[in-house]
């Protein structure tokens, strides 16, 4: 029987690359039991995406238009736990996985940044992330899993809508934590995470624990998180912007028959503090956002093939006024010679923040001319994460058991978001179609 763990797909931000390239460790932490043979693993990411520019406009912004989340701007929804982000819904904060209080020094590369000018489809964002994972198993009743991320992003981001590109380079070093304690009917586990960037420092605290029936059938899960970022953009290097989220879980899953288990978790998060983007034009977002996600999964696996089904939908909402939600599937089947295929599919909506400011006339006819916000509004965005959208996520993965100590894989996803896809909201139908494309290399070893 599989049990119920999700793989990451197609990354840009510092929690979506740091999701998909230390999934292992969680999967372990996740589990009933403590894991009876360590593992390490190495995986190579490499991410690129691409849209039409509307404009040949240059910027002379002296920074990049990064996330106010993370200066590797997240290209899809601005949605900090959307359908990319956190499956194994461990808490932890920015980098989106559990683990601890390691020291590691940082190197942190400035932002070196110029102008581009554009009016074709062109490559936009660039990630190179590696990741070094171990976890170990401690007198047969606790783990300790640590992940270390080194990521390299570099390209031209738009400062309004599609239009006005800037060119950036920055670098992240992250390193993650978790120590868990397994008991006969539940386990505990607590981790940190620290992160750092140019502009952006991120702490995150974290405990979790789940407690099982005497009949092993369903677990309960409860956890919490605290984390901590400073924002120092480069345009105002002594801002020293603070943000403070503390978030929630709750969670059961239930083993229903030898062939199905069934999850849903409840997550509630409120956070305070700088959420406005530096490098937009126009940009000045509320000083709080609270969100609320309700997820349900179900896998079913088939004993004629020996393959499994991973089914997801997920639901997010928050005080910015986005209502966003996720339709994931993928299907794993193994193969002979330990040879396994993994295809998968994922289906994305949301609609625009309360605040979004859409295309005006003007800047649709001269893309050069930029869309003021309302003389009357207090907040306001053109950021196009916050706009309605709808996106549409196709891949696979590729693994091979070389023998029982070594496991090699490769994963390739493509990524199309169109603001004609939205089901809901008002589509701001002058926005550029986006594109990515995102492969995953990764070896480990168990011992």
């Amino acid at each position: 029987m599989t049990s119920i763990t999700k793989t990451t797909s197609n990354v840009v931000s510092a929690a979506i690359v740091t999701a998909a390239m230390a999934l292992p460790s969680l999967q372990f932490a996740c589990a009933d039991t403590a894991p009876e043979r360590g593992i390490v693993s190495f995986k190579y990411l490499n991410y690129q995406e691409s849209q039409g520019s509307l404009s040949q406009y240059s910027s002379s912004s002296s920074s990049s238009s990064s996330s106010s989340t993370s200066s590797s701007g997240k290209v899809h929804s601005e949605n900090d736990n959307d359908n990319h982000a956190i499956w194994i819904d461990t808490i932890s904060g920015a980098t989106a996985v559990a683990t601890s209080t390691a020291t590691t020094p940082t190197v942190v590369t400035p932002k070196t940044l110029s102008t581009t000018t554009s009016s074709t489809a062109h490559d936009r964002i660039s990630v190179n992330a590696y990741s070094v994972m171990a976890l170990v198993p401690i007198a047969g009743v606790w783990s300790f899993g640590t992940t270390y991320i080194s990521d390299s992003v570099s390209g031209a981001s738009p400062t309004y809508h599609t239009s006005g590109l800037t060119t950036m380079h920055d670098a992240r070093q992250s390193v993650d934590a978790q120590l868990t304690r397994y008991f006969s009917s539940g386990n505990v586990s607590a981790g940190t995470s620290y992160s750092k960037e140019s502009d952006y420092l991120s702490r995150s605290y974290s405990l979790q624990g789940s407690l099982s029936t005497e009949d092993k059938n369903t677990i309960f899960t409860l956890g919490g998180s605290l984390t901590d970022d400073t924002i120092n953009p480069s345009t105002m290097p002594n801002l020293n912007a603070k943000k403070t989220t503390h978030a929630g879980l709750i969670g059961i899953t239930r083993v229903l028959t030898k062939n199905d288990i069934v999850q849903f978790n409840l997550g509630y998060s409120e956070g305070e503090g700088y959420y406005s983007d530096p490098y937009k034009y126009y940009d000045n977002r509320p000083g709080h956002r609270n969100n609320t996600t309700a997820l349900a999964r179900w896998n079913h696996h088939f004993e004629g093939t020996d393959g499994t089904v991973h089914l997801s939908y997920r639901y997010y909402s928050d005080t910015f006024g986005i209502r966003a939600h996720t339709l994931d599937t993928e299907y794993v089947q193994p193969l002979q010679n330990g040879w396994a295929v993994t295809p998968l599919l994922r289906l994305y909506t949301q609609n625009e923040a309360d605040f979004y400011i859409a295309t005006g006339a003007a800047e649709k006819a001269d893309p050069t001319v930029i869309t003021a916000p309302p003389l009357s509004a207090t907040y306001y965005s053109e950021d196009q994460r916050l706009s309605a959208m709808g996106a549409l996520t196709v891949g696979l993965k590729v693994s091979k058991q070389l023998n029982h100590d070594w496991l090699v894989d490769a994963k390739v996803e493509f990524y199309e978001q169109r603001s004609q896809w939205a089901l809901s909201g008002k589509a701001d139908t002058a926005l550029a179609p986006f594109s990515a494309r995102s492969i995953q290399l990764g070896i480990s070893r168990e011992f």
